[in-house]
């Protein structure tokens, strides 16, 4: 009989609404209202991203302005600052490697973290990332937590925004 290769514990940690949710942070009169980021309102451009607010209109990263605004008439549209989502995505990273010396960042908001050789479970140390970024920087992230990338991409998925899902072997 073939040896089992050993279990392995993926952390998929993933930002929610990340530049929207910043915008929202520093600007807390948009609290509560359809915001997006990104392109001018003119018919070139595009947004970067937008928060549940937003999305509940049907509007969604990558569309066009114009488009955006046919569907969610009062979307407030914010230019990007990609110095401080750079700065918020290293104070995020920062608090990852403190658990692992294993985190591959995906982009900006988004990254892998391989904690299997970590002595705690994968599950509670999931919800201590998260409530250290929280109070880190006023931002919720969702995790999933799988034997590998792709199971913890899908699992993070499950319980957007600001939760967690595990898929257990």
């Amino acid at each position: 009989m073939a040896p089992q290769p050993e279990s392995r514990a993926i952390i998929h940690l993933d930002m929610d609404c990340f530049y929207a949710a910043i915008e929202v942070r520093d600007q807390p009169s948009l609290k509560g209202k359809p915001v997006a980021v990104g392109g001018t309102r003119d018919r070139r451009g595009v947004l970067t991203t937008c928060n549940y607010e937003a999305r509940e209109f049907g509007v969604r990263s990558a569309m066009p302005t114009f488009m955006a605004l046919q569907r969610c008439p009062k979307l407030i549209i914010v230019p990007t600052r990609f110095d401080v989502y750079r700065r918020e995505s290293a104070v995020i990273r920062e608090i990852l490697y403190r658990f692992t010396p294993l985190v591959e960042p995906v982009s900006l908001d988004e990254a892998y973290l391989d904690v299997t050789a970590h002595p705690g479970a994968p599950g509670p140390l999931a919800q201590i990332i998260r409530g250290l970024i929280l109070r880190k920087t006023k931002l919720t992230a969702s995790a999933g937590i799988g034997p590998n990338k792709l199971i913890a991409k899908i699992a993070s998925d499950m319980k957007k925004p600001n939760g967690q899902f595990e898929v257990i072997e």
